[in-house]
């Protein structure tokens, strides 16, 4: 970021959410980069930015899709980098229907099951050699494990290589005049998301567009190169992973990735958050990003391995069998086997999704006995958080391990639905157990963070009394659950029994945590070389030869050296500080650096060389580890036939990739489309402007009287609900305020939850600043503080204004921390991105009125007098395809009521604002 000439920081709050890295925008403005904060809410951030721009919450699709019309109409995409780099000349299917002739589906919807046959999609192949002209892999779930036309929980990762391709030539045009390359296909996708519909749809000004789409365009090409930034603002939606698409496509188009100064950084900071997904704690990723087997689908390791790559296609992901194999010899040693398929069996399979909020509702279900909250706090930190502490007495025990008794731990004797009454402490039979933990200083480990850096931390004090490290708890009970089936011949206890488990232990008995990191790293196994760590991924073998915890990992601890450690100030003399801990793969810090060379192997200017091609030398060379294959020439062009890393051709810069291309146009892979296209909110008083389908049809919905939701744009009783609330986060609480609620330095920096409101949202419902006010949605009635602050700017949105809330969601109602305070996440409804299971909980619908919540259980009266209003059911935003015909006789009913009138002052509060 540093290195960037402009940095967009869109769906975040950096300089407040993660101030250590805001650093380098900080060094990249004093070197004279734009810096450009794109956010619903003015904040710190934008408060050192060249300029604030407001827009609507989750209408990102739409501004960032306005942005890549721009480029392309105004011919700012930069030439050769697209043609040559990115999948833009690729020719797709003449059977691929875009949303544009769709209304709003692409081709391949199945309405019963909310999801699309991606076989319309595929790339174009040359004809078969009968000449019969069918097109040769056209089924792109051939071989695809994880295809979404069959029953498998949806969001299954295709892991860290993506999906294969059916075929390993596809047909091209390099002039992208062919209407069906990838280029035309999104020129015309894009073609409607002017700066009108960006006004219409985020309540961006024209003018602040155009000075976005300057600043962008001005500063990407040959000689500069623009950042994007995001977090959780992005995420958190039920298109969250396309809101990241669309800038990749923005990116690949300016020829910002790979390159110095460019990419989209992730901003993923606390608590190793980079790490707990590479290593990791997902349900449907294995370590790497391999995926999880799915029951049905991979009866047999060879079902699995030809699922999750093909040895025909492209690129390093082509040899998954070898990172797959490392990592089964890394979990059960010697008993991991030719003979019994390195263990394969020895995994559970994925019959579903198995997330966070699938495990909750099978607890309501009473299908979990058993929980261990580890390193979060559910009860207020989860969507629709009433719902998270409803299923918590249907288990039976569960482990709470963590600093402090948070309100996960407590919620049995001080939630709100004790004092409601909903519950009572006498009628819960749930044993909860507390086990303390050890804080981040007390115990020694690496953070990956949003670099991919992997950085040692050092133990610099012993944890008190009981408290452990999560590392010595479960070694520990790893120790004693083995001893209690020692003796066991049961089959099922066989892979606890084979489980490598044999770390070296310091003089407490506890694993020495650089023993866990080599293991991750990996070792030769067999051979001269037997016991030797690994220096790369490169050196893993399917045949059991070799052991490794993490593939992308190896290389970590490389000829016995910590290199996470590594503490050379300011990282070294090179450009890329090589000599300041370990970036995964093979310690590159830009991924796709070929991409910043052009197709003869030089750098596209002196300004941003970062890696080249040396003739004399014949190999890459330059600022940062090349990554591609180091002595393939720029003109290379093998046999694509040879498959795997062999197969990549001198201009193929996204070797992980199964055609070496960026892919401007995912052709499978996105369970929710080939192309970003902009849909509504789960709830939305704001109507689709480019199409007649409402939200995204492949959402994953949950139609529930504990998780209703706010009528949308169309539908009777949206009036109810006529505000636009969204979350995040502070510099001085952290997360659900497990780390920061019970320190009093922090506390009393922010006492007391609260809300921002403009002050035109303040005049029209009557708050006052340092007041109280209630915020109600469909799930809760929660109170805050009132702030009132232009930092909320009232937007123009379809001809109308739309006011929105902002709610910070660090606050719980457990009695022990020192500051308390309604939790703003139990406002929120539990409806699904479907590629990556994440919750919508940056933009919801609300009402706010004056005054504090009511107590004792007339809360409860007074949502139940909301839902009746507003006519919620479970069915209410929960159809996959909007009907016009419904939607157009709800309007009608509307404006025939007065409902869209002009708010009425003697309204009863909480009644109709329009």
């Amino acid at each position: 970021m540093a290195n960037a000439d402009c940095i967009v920081l869109q769906g975040g709050n950096m300089a407040e959410a993660h101030p250590v890295g805001f650093q380098w925008v900080s060094e990249a403005k004093a070197r004279g980069a734009k810096v450009i904060h794109v956010d619903p809410r003015f904040t710190r951030t934008s408060a050192v930015a060249d300029r604030h721009i407001p827009l609507r919450a989750g209408s990102d699709v739409a501004l960032l899709g306005g942005l890549i019309n721009y480029v392309l109409t105004h011919d700012k995409w930069f030439k050769e980098y697209v043609v040559a780099y990115t999948n833009a000349a690729t020719i797709v299917s003449e059977d691929f229907r875009d949303t544009e002739d769709l209304d709003g589906l692409f081709s391949g919807f199945d309405p019963e099951t909310g999801k699309y046959d991606m076989t319309s999609w595929s790339y174009a192949a040359p004809k078969s050699e009968d000449g019969d002209g069918k097109v040769e892999g056209s089924d792109p779930s051939a071989n695809d494990a994880n295809s979404n036309t069959k029953e498998t929980a949806p969001g299954d990762a295709h892991g860290s290589g993506g999906p294969a391709l059916e075929h390993a030539e596809v047909l091209r045009d390099d002039t992208l005049q062919d209407p069906n390359t990838v280029f035309q296909i999104l020129k015309r996708h894009y073609a409607r998301y002017t700066p009108e519909l960006v006004e219409e749809l985020c309540g961006v000004s024209a003018a602040d567009f155009d000075y976005l789409a300057r600043a962008v365009t001005e500063n990407s090409g040959r000689d500069r190169t623009t950042c994007f930034g995001y977090a959780t603002g992005w995420t958190q939606h039920t298109l969250g992973a396309q809101f990241i698409r669309t800038a990749a496509v923005l990116q690949l188009l300016l020829g910002n990735v790979g390159r110095p100064g460019g990419g989209i950084m992730a901003l993923r900071g606390h608590a190793s958050i980079q790490g707990s997904t590479d290593i990791p704690t997902l349900f449907n990723l294995l370590p790497g990003y391999l995926p999880m087997p799915i029951a049905g689908q991979h009866d047999t390791l060879q079902d699995y391995l030809d699922g999750i790559a093909s040895k025909k296609q492209k690129g390093y992901w082509a040899n998954a069998d070898a990172y797959f194999v490392s990592l089964m010899k890394s979990y059960f040693g010697d008993g991991a086997t030719a003979e019994n398929n390195w263990g394969f069996d020895y995994l559970p399979r994925l019959t579903g999704a198995h997330g966070t909020y699938q495990t909750t509702l099978a607890m309501l279900a009473d299908e979990v006995e058993g929980f261990f909250v580890l390193g979060q706090n559910p009860a207020v930190g989860s969507a629709n958080g009433r719902m998270q502490r409803l299923a918590l007495p249907h288990l039976k025990w569960m482990v709470v391990r963590d600093l402090s008794l948070i309100e996960s731990a407590t919620w049995w004797k001080d939630s709100p639905e004790i004092a409601s009454g909903e519950m009572r402490t006498e009628d819960i039979e749930t044993e909860v157990f507390f086990m303390p933990a050890a804080t981040h200083v007390e115990k020694a480990g690496t953070f990956t963070q949003t670099q991919r850096l992997l950085q040692w931390r050092h133990k610099a004090l012993a944890p008190p009394e009981e408290c452990q490290s999560d590392l010595d708890f479960f070694y520990q009970l790893g120790v004693r659950i083995r001893e209690l089936v020692a003796e066991s011949t049961d089959e099922r206890d066989r892979p606890l029994l084979d489980m490598t488990w044999d770390y070296p232990l310091d003089e407490h008995g506890d694993p020495i945590p650089e023993s866990v990191l080599r293991e991750i790293n990996g070792v030769q196994l067999t051979g001269p070389d037997a016991g030797r760590a690994l220096s790369g991924y490169q050196e893993l073998k399917a045949d059991g030869s070799t052991a490794c915890g993490c593939w992308i990992y190896s290389g970590v601890f490389a000829d016995d050296v910590n290199m996470s450690a590594r503490r050379t100030p300011q990282g070294g003399p090179g450009v890329s500080q090589h000599e300041w801990g370990w970036a995964w793969p093979a310690d590159r810090r830009i991924l796709y650096n070929r991409a910043s060379a052009d197709p003869d192997g030089k750098p596209w200017s002196e300004r941003k060389k970062y890696i080249w091609w040396d003739e004399a030398q014949q190999r890459w060379v330059g600022d940062d580890v090349p990554d591609f294959p180091v002595d393939r020439a720029p003109h290379a062009k093998p046999d694509p036939e040879v498959g795997g890393p062999a197969a990549i051709t001198g201009d193929d810069p996204f070797i992980m990739q199964s055609d070496g291309k960026g892919w401007l146009f995912a052709p499978k892979g996105l369970v929710d489309g080939p192309l970003p296209t902009h849909y509504e909110p789960q709830e939305s008083p704001v109507d689709n402007a480019l199409y007649t389908q409402q939200q995204s049809p492949t959402r994953i919905m949950y139609a529930r009287e504990d998780n209703l939701g706010a009528p949308s744009y169309g539908s009777k009783g949206v009036e109810v609900f006529p505000y636009v609330f969204t979350t995040y986060r502070l510099t001085e609480h952290h997360t659900a305020g497990g780390m920061s609620r019970w320190l009093p330095y922090l506390s009393e920096l922010q006492p007391e939850m609260f809300c921002e409101v403009s002050p035109a949202l303040a005049a029209e419902r009557g708050l006052e600043e340092g007041g109280w006010a209630t915020i109600i949605s469909p799930r809760a009635v929660i109170e805050a503080r009132v702030l009132v602050t232009d930092r909320m700017t009232p937007l123009t949105v379809g001809g109308r204004t739309v006011h929105q809330v902002g709610l910070p969601y660090h606050w719980g109602v457990g009695d022990q921390a020192i500051v308390t305070g309604d939790a703003a996440n139990d406002l929120i409804g539990i409806t699904l991105d479907p590629n990556t299971q994440i919750q919508e909980s940056k933009v919801g619908s609300c009402d706010v009125i004056a005054g504090r919540r009511p107590r004792d259980g007339a809360e409860l009266e007074l949502l139940d007098e909301y839902i009746r209003r507003a006519g919620v059911t479970p069915a209410t935003d929960n159809q996959r395809l909007t009907d016009p015909e419904a939607e157009t006789a709800a309007l009608s009913a509307a404006e025939a009521e007065g409902d869209f009138a002009k708010p009425n002052p003697d309204d009863e509060p909480g009644g109709s604002r329009w």
